[in-house]
């Protein structure tokens, strides 16, 4: 591969130092591909996330800098069934809700299939909070940099490459230029394994906030002079995006061009390309990247030339990207545990053998504590509505499960999950899938990781007939059982 990386490198100097990327005027997209079935954006109640995201939990932290960040992301879940994530921003942040809301109200319009994009906000008191679509594989630098059952193929990165250069065109053409600090944990990929441009990076982390927190290896020149992002500044950071995938790694800048100049391609591609990397290919995405990253602002290419250079490279187009990535798209082809299997076959009595069995096991860790009321006159009067609603469950006695559960809910003396989710199943017996659904989300909710709780949700909306939602729910059960399991 050597002799081939030394021919590769001398055609790509060559060709950069003799030519650059013909400069496309930025019009609008005509093809914009607009996602359709996505709400349009709307302000939420700081208590409608809290819920969504089971009060904040820990479990449910994705942003790859985990709790103590200043602004954590988390996943959640809308009452629709909808999955999200919020960033909820440091308090210090956007002192001015106004112009918070200004801001995200902007994002909030653009709509796009290269983008997650942002669903609402809230702005109550000191909360600032953004809501976008959630992106349930991972990040770029998940899959570059810290990739564990194989490496991303080279058409896989080629498609990357575009599918940025489209979002930041789209973005172009409706007036949002800016993108702060562009990098590869930005970049995430939907349940078909596209990626996606992260529509959070179309606002700063806090109205005064710096653009860019990264090392400052990988920041635009002209932002270490000035301390302002331009349009320029973010094809820069797409080149050093570019760098990303052809090297497998976080690779500084100035090393890089360092490597193209001395025609030592080798030492900058991803060993793991070995066999897949084409020589015009890896010719051209290298001098697209060192135009990128020209120091002079005004010599490196808008996104509409990135796409045109980008666009020709591109390889079996025909292939899905989930089957590029390796990943599972669809239960269909999961190896579904006898729980699992029985809410695809909507088989509610042997979940009900399930839960009987498994009893109140589940509730361990779960917010259990007793309050006050159980030690006033009430408590054997609450205590005995759940034991009798605890042997009508066993008997099959669902209406009357119902009655005593609900008699101990109300009273509000202990948060178990388990009791929610054999409400639940009495619901689904007594023909109530909507009252069914609300208590295996309450469930889930106290729960955050409790397989149990999404696989309920899933039979529910099963018999609701929201077979899409259901397959959602169902997935979500078997990764939380298979982690679990540790398998």
């Amino acid at each position: 591969m050597g002799c081939q990386c030394s021919k590769l490198l001398l055609c790509c100097y060559d060709s950069v130092q003799s030519g650059q990327i013909p400069e496309a005027d930025v019009a609008d997209n005509e093809n914009d591909a607009e996602v359709g079935g996505l709400p349009t954006f709307r302000e939420y109640t700081y208590d409608q996330i809290k819920m969504a995201t089971s009060g904040f939990a820990v479990e449910n932290i994705v942003s790859e800098h985990g709790e103590k960040a200043p602004n954590v992301v988390y996943k959640g879940k809308l009452d629709n069934q909808m999955r999200i994530a919020v960033k909820r921003f440091n308090r210090s942040a956007w002192p001015d809700a106004r112009q918070f809301m200004e801001e995200a109200k902007a994002v909030g319009q653009l709509r796009n299939q290269r983008l997650a994009n942002l669903l609402g906000c809230c702005c109550e008191g000191d909360e600032r909070l953004l809501l976008a679509e959630y992106m349930p594989n991972e990040t770029l630098a998940k899959h570059l940099f810290h990739w564990e059952t194989q490496p991303m193929k080279w058409v896989m990165r080629l498609r990357v490459a575009l599918h940025l250069a489209e979002a930041l065109e789209y973005c172009t053409s409706k007036g949002r230029t800016l993108y702060h600090d562009l990098n590869a944990y930005r970049v995430l990929f939907d349940e078909e394994g596209n990626p996606r441009l992260s529509c959070f990076g179309l606002m700063k982390n806090s109205r005064d906030g710096k653009s860019y927190s990264t090392n400052l290896a990988f920041t635009p020149p002209e932002y270490l002079r000035t301390g302002r992002v331009t349009a320029e500044s973010v094809t820069y950071s797409f080149g050093t995006l570019l760098l990303d995938l052809i090297s497998g790694k976080h690779i500084p800048p100035s090393r890089a061009l360092d490597l193209i100049r001395d025609r030592n391609l080798e030492m900058l591609t991803d060993s793991c390309l070995e066999g897949q990397f084409i020589n015009d290919d890896g010719t051209e995405l290298v001098r697209v990247a060192t135009r990128c990253l020209q120091a002079e602002p005004r010599e490196r290419p808008n996104p509409k030339s990135l796409v045109a250079a980008l666009l020709p490279l591109q390889k079996e187009t025909e292939v899905p990207s989930h089957v590029l990535m390796g990943i599972q798209h669809s239960t269909a082809s999961l190896p579904l545990s006898p729980l699992a299997e029985a809410c695809v076959r909507k088989d509610l009595t042997a979940i009900h053998e399930v839960l009987e069995k498994l009893g109140y096991k589940d509730d361990e860790g779960a917010a259990t504590e007793l309050s006050f009321q159980m030690w006033t006159n009430q408590m054997q009067e609450t205590l005995n509505s759940k034991k009798k609603g605890d042997v009508a469950f066993r008997h099959k006695d669902f209406s009357s499960a119902i009655e005593c559960y609900s008699q101990f809910i109300e009273v509000g003396t202990m948060m178990s999950p388990t009791l929610f989710a054999r409400r639940s199943l009495s619901y689904l017996m007594t023909d109530t899938p909507e009252e069914a659904l609300n208590d295996a989300v309450q469930a889930q909710v106290i729960s955050p990781v409790w397989h149990i709780a999404s696989y309920l949700q899933a039979v529910a909306l099963f018999v609701l007939g929201r077979e899409n939602e259901a397959r959602v729910a169902l997935h979500e059960g078997y990764v939380l059982e298979t982690k679990k399991n540790g398998s």
